[in-house]
């Protein structure tokens, strides 16, 4: 399911009147390529084309953690394919637990790139990092909870 609105309930969040895109989806198991590149992923069939491929900050709500912060791909890995299934790739920041299978909310905010193939996965895990650290900036000026530490553990979002 996506829809596009304007949210009341993140007014907080993000400057008033800013759009921001919601994709609902069950997370799915992919080829664990991520997991492998140090950088795991929750992922979604996408089967609408409304969405813009690209990277993305995002917001996670998973019912049973809470709300986590994400550096987000949509687009079909032309890294890897030639023609791949177009997913939603949510990389949760700081967030290592098992949610297969549970249903995800995603409220996409910043685009921070274009989707490309990259050369060498060398190249594509540079830009993943940096990929990363672009979203905990944003995260830091929208999200500024989200950096503060509780025992060592990052502090989980509420909704």
């Amino acid at each position: 399911m996506i829809n596009t609105k304007t949210p009341r309930e993140l007014a907080a969040v993000i400057t008033s009147g800013a759009t921001v895109t919601v994709v609902e989806g069950t997370v799915e198991h992919g080829d664990a390529r991520g997991r492998l590149l140090g950088f795991p992923t929750a992922n979604l069939i996408l089967h609408n084309e409304q969405i813009q491929d690209g990277v993305w900050t995002a917001i996670v709500e998973i019912p049973s953690h809470g709300s986590v912060v994400a550096a987000v791909s949509i687009g079909r890995r032309s890294t890897f394919y030639t023609e791949g299934e177009r997913l939603l790739e949510a990389h949760l920041l700081d967030f290592d637990q098992d949610i297969y299978g549970e249903h995800l909310q995603v409220k996409l905010f910043k685009n921070l790139r274009i989707q490309r193939s990259f050369a060498s996965i060398v190249e594509l895990t540079e830009q993943l990092k940096r990929d990363v650290e672009a979203t905990r900036t944003w995260a830091a000026k929208h999200y500024p909870v989200f950096l503060a530490a509780k025992n060592g553990e990052p502090q989980r979002l509420h909704s």
